[in-house]
């Protein structure tokens, strides 16, 4: 039975009330020695008590899309069947335009909270060995005879750590939000592209390609993308793709983004971090250098060319607002990012918060990318 599915939310609130009810009925019907009263009692209290956590639990995960599967509960999942190492960008040596075509057949997405229009494929990265889940989400002007022969920005987005691919459409409503805004032309129509970013069961990757341990830089910017390209009518230049993230998701955006020009013409991150060290889980954190090689910050002050590329950061006072500022002193031309507060009081480090900016981030993409 799935984590985040309909079929498991019923099953818990059946056995909520069947915890309750049970008491009710049997409290004073039980039989035997009093010890056996006792401990009898004792196992309905205890079965009522478990069951109301079980029920807080599927609340909180379905409302913030912190778990997909019992695999990524449990930290047991692992989705990386090879991580060699892969060089500087990530290809291996390999050019991209010469390998054969990834069209990856789609399917109605499973999970009805995600709203309409959301489909959903099983990607095998060809250069990554990553293989995972990945969510697309079409304009409505995709299927408009209008824009038959028109190319399409994309824009990638990530979740936090724990975090489920899900969790922009179900959570942040991405698609619900922007669908009347490209309907009414406020904003751009983008492709939407949600992967798969919990590799490694219970640990963070960072985004990055750490040799012998996983490629999920190379799944993210190589595999992903390639495969968007050849099965939609995406863009396939840097000017036509952005990276978008909240909390651990940010960081990887802005890494992303610093990191390839050549792919990301622009980079969100909400409430996120420079520092792998800020997240305990994170394999980029688990040496000095590792740190360093994926901090943006310092990837930014040690480039020898600065990136064009676009930043739009935000937070709060002490969860990513002075990160941002960070960046910001640090970027030379052609580097641009732009720094918004969030204010005291506005929901801190939650879903909440990221949703409300949902469109504020799309129309300043809207300035950034281009169509194809």
């Amino acid at each position: 039975m799935s984590l985040t599915g309909t079929p498991f939310l019923l099953t818990a609130i059946a056995l909520v009330v069947l915890a309750l009810a049970l008491p009710l009925a049997l409290w004073t019907k039980v039989r035997g020695p009093g010890l056996v009263r006792q401990a009898a009692r004792l196992v309905m209290l205890l079965f009522a008590q478990a069951t109301a956590i079980v029920m807080v639990f599927v609340l909180v995960n379905n409302a913030n899309g912190l778990f997909d599967t019992w695999g990524d509960l449990l930290g047991t999942g692992d989705h990386v069947k090879a991580a060699a190492d892969l060089g500087p960008d990530g290809t291996g040596g390999k050019s991209l335009a010469e390998e054969p075509k990834v069209r990856q057949p789609f399917r109605p997405a499973s999970d009805a909270r995600m709203g309409p229009g959301v489909q959903e494929t099983q990607l095998k990265g060809r250069v990554s060995g990553v293989e995972g889940e990945v969510y697309v989400w079409l304009p409505p002007q995709y299927d408009d005879p209008a824009y038959k022969d028109r190319k399409f920005p994309v824009v990638e987005v990530l979740p936090g750590f724990p975090g489920s691919a899900k969790a922009w459409f179900g959570t942040l409503e991405v698609n619900t939000q922007l669908k009347p805004m490209m309907e009414k032309g406020e904003i751009a129509p983008f492709i939407v592209v949600a992967p798969r970013t919990t590799l490694l069961g219970d640990v963070d990757t960072g985004c990055a390609n750490v040799p012998g341990k996983v490629n999920a830089d190379t799944w993210l910017s190589v595999d992903v993308r390639k495969m968007v390209v050849d099965t939609f009518r995406a863009s396939d230049k840097p000017e036509g793709w952005a990276v978008a993230g909240y909390s651990a998701g940010a960081h990887c955006a802005a890494r992303l983004a610093v990191a390839h020009p050549d792919r990301y013409r622009a980079g969100v991150g909400l409430s996120g971090y420079n520092d792998p060290g800020a997240e305990s889980a994170s394999l980029t954190a688990k040496t000095p250098e590792l740190r360093d090689a994926n901090n943006p910050l310092k990837m930014l002050q040690h480039a020898a060319t600065p990136p064009h590329v676009a930043l739009f950061l935000s937070g709060a006072k002490g969860d990513g607002y002075e990160g941002g500022l960070a960046v910001k002193q640090a970027a030379k031309p052609p580097t641009t990012v732009q720094v918004v507060q969030v204010p005291d009081g506005a929901g801190g480090h939650g879903t909440a918060v990221w949703k409300r900016q949902v469109p504020d981030v799309f129309r300043w993409l809207t300035q950034q990318l281009k169509a194809g």
